[in-house]
């Protein structure tokens, strides 16, 4: 018999609401619900409009009973990482939910530096050092609403709050957990000394599950409402990295993924922390995946920097956008590059198109002319940048990758992924798009007994359309590349 399964995933730049059904080893993924997810500015910063994030879910979670054929078993959440919610003794939302893009944390990191170094931070944590990671968000808080930390009783990242709304259960899923620079991922707890070397309060701080922990049947109200009385809250890899990479249909060794969306994810899974003074040069992340993995990863901008270009130019067609790009440069390379993880991409903005332009001019190279030469320079960019990427996880990890998995929104650019190919010299397979919803249902059918971990990648493999790229003429690659990686040398 098929097992039902609904998945909540929430991005930086939009949610779903998908039903998943199992059977055997297929998986059939129906997107019920789509909705817009963006920042909101009010007067005392950048915020998430997280009370309709919820509205939207609770339109997403009313269509699933009318579509499955049978009782659904579980739902769980996942989204971005570094966000949190700071929860009252009653329960309620202290300061709404920040949006990571918000500029509070400038100067933040500097401040946790003088109370602890950079080298016993990155010791303890494993984690890339980024201003919008939750400990320079905290740090922030504390400088500018006095108390407010002292009185929150519950820290919890943005899938626990929903989990704790669904459920009346406030506990944190480890995979987000694990964003936050404040947890330990050799220990796989809370980093407590670094919270207390920070002058945080630790009771905020509540207990650690892990991927595919059963939280509990839905709160009556929403049970009844919703037509899920059967439905039990499964926690999935909430952090949507983490439900993508449990998603990679990849066998044996050798293998990188790229989770691209609004953020590239570029890194691999392995057995344990690598956590030493050359993952710390290379400012990569360990975050924490399903079943005890790490994600040694680093975070790359992605698809931001296009996403804010292609606002400012009215919001014209993606496939139009990406032709003039192929217009633009047929073969070859454009010859502009920047490093898509310049400080100057990271805040929201009309004049994305500017600051590319900007860029290229402040380090001496041609201007991009016209949106297709901005786009292509972007989408080249990052190739080389992933490449960039590649050979330092090579390096500190002494394996050789041949072989690139893309999933997420950003495996359907056919220019993006040849690029991928062709400047890295590796084999790319692109798919499945679903990596996250894919990922999050899975983990939750596990945690149901309906689906052994050794099944998982077999079942998206076997569930999944997967396109093939060569890396054809990698040798016209060299010579962009180097100078790529002398721009990037150029700014450290």
């Amino acid at each position: 018999m098929p097992s039902y399964h609904l998945a909540i995933d929430l991005g930086a730049s939009g949610g779903r609401v998908a039903l998943g059904r199992l059977e055997g080893e297929r998986l059939e993924v129906e997107v019920l619900h789509r909705f817009p997810n963006g920042p909101v500015e009010l007067p005392g910063g950048l915020y998430w409009d997280v009370l309709g994030l919820w509205r939207e879910v609770g339109h997403g979670l009313s269509l699933a009973a009318e579509r499955a054929s049978g009782p659904i078993a579980s739902l769980g959440v996942d989204s971005w990482g570094v966000d949190f919610a700071l929860l009252d003794e009653y329960g309620l939302l202290m300061d709404g939910l920040r949006h990571y893009r918000d500029p509070r944390t400038e100067g933040q990191m500097e401040r946790a530096f003088a109370r602890m170094s950079r080298e016993e931070i990155y010791r303890t944590t494993g984690l890339q050092f980024m201003p919008i990671n939750s400990l320079y968000q905290l740090l922030a808080t504390e400088e500018r609403s006095p108390g407010v930390l002292a009185r929150a009783q519950h820290f919890l990242m943005v899938p626990d709050l929903l989990h704790y709304w669904l459920t009346g259960r406030a506990v944190c899923e480890r995979t987000n957990a694990s964003t936050t620079q404040l947890f330990d991922p050799t220990q796989g707890d809370w980093a407590w000394g670094l919270i207390q070397a920070m002058g945080l309060p630790q009771a905020m701080l509540g207990p650690l599950v892990e991927p595919g922990s059963r939280l509990g049947p839905l709160l009556p109200p929403w049970a009844s409402r919703w037509g899920l009385r059967d439905a039990e809250v499964i926690a999935p890899g909430t952090h949507d990295t983490a439900s993508a990479v449990a998603a990679i249909p990849a066998e044996g060794e050798g293998w990188a993924y790229i989770s691209s969306g609004t953020w590239s994810l570029v890194g691999l899974e392995t057995a344990q922390p690598h956590i030493t003074p050359q993952t710390l040069a290379l400012n990569l992340t360990n975050e924490a995946g399903v079943h005890g993995t790490t994600r040694l990863l680093k975070n790359v901008m992605g698809l931001w920097i296009l996403q804010e270009c292609r606002r400012s130019w009215g919001d014209p067609e993606w496939p139009q956008l990406y032709a003039e790009a192929e217009a633009v440069c047929p073969r070859g390379s454009l010859g502009a590059y920047i490093d898509p993880d310049h400080p100057s991409f990271l805040h929201a903005g009309s004049d994305m198109p500017q600051r590319v332009a900007v860029y290229c001019e402040r380090t001496a190279q041609p201007l991009p002319q016209g949106r297709g030469a901005v786009v292509r320079c972007v989408l080249e960019s990052l190739a080389l940048k992933y490449r960039w990427v590649l050979e330092g996880l090579e390096r500190v990890t002494g394996q050789t990758l041949h072989t690139l998995h893309v999933v997420g929104g950003g495996s359907q650019i056919d220019l993006l992924n040849r690029l991928i190919a062709a400047a890295t010299g590796r084999a790319v397979i692109a798919g499945p798009v679903e990596a996250t919803l894919m990922g999050n249902l899975l983990v939750q059918a596990e945690g149901c007994g309906v689906l052994e971990p050794q099944q998982r990648r077999r079942v998206v493999a076997a569930s999944s359309t997967l396109r093939r790229y060569a890396p054809e003429h990698f040798s016209d690659w060299i010579t962009p590349y180097m100078r790529f990686a002398e721009l990037i040398a150029g700014q450290n």
